[in-house]
């Protein structure tokens, strides 16, 4: 559980560094590629986020053909780190994610799916 803890502390690090360069704190996109990313808003971080979910898949592609399997953990690092940038955008944070997965732990995928379907068509029919 201490790993675990480590992992959790690291990414909330990381959020604080985040969130410290958000314009409302003043970040500046002259000094900051976080607060470069913020202040050109939505269309730049999401198209980034896209870019790198792209480039983990590429990279678990070529490790399927004798590829460098770090170069999955490099990718997925980035995916995360401009996940974590639409994040804090958003007013969320790490532990908001942690959370959401801890309540589906020991929830078969293929129960959850069904239970998001079956609310999805109640609120629709409503």
């Amino acid at each position: 559980m201490a790993e675990s803890t480590n992992s959790v502390d690291a990414l909330a690090r990381l959020a604080a560094v985040i969130e410290s360069r958000l314009p409302a704190r003043g970040g500046d996109p002259e000094k900051s590629y976080v607060a470069r990313l913020l202040h050109k808003g939505p269309d730049a971080f999401l198209k980034k986020v896209g870019e790198e979910a792209t480039e983990v898949v590429m990279a678990a592609k070529d490790a399927d053909h004798g590829g460098e399997r770090s170069k999955i953990v490099g990718e997925v690092a980035d995916l995360w780190f401009h996940t974590m940038i639409a994040l804090a955008h958003y007013g969320l944070k790490p532990a908001d994610v942690v959370a959401e997965l801890e309540r589906r732990e020991g929830t078969s995928g293929i129960e959850e799916k069904a239970l998001r379907k079956a609310l999805a068509r109640e609120s629709g029919a409503q």
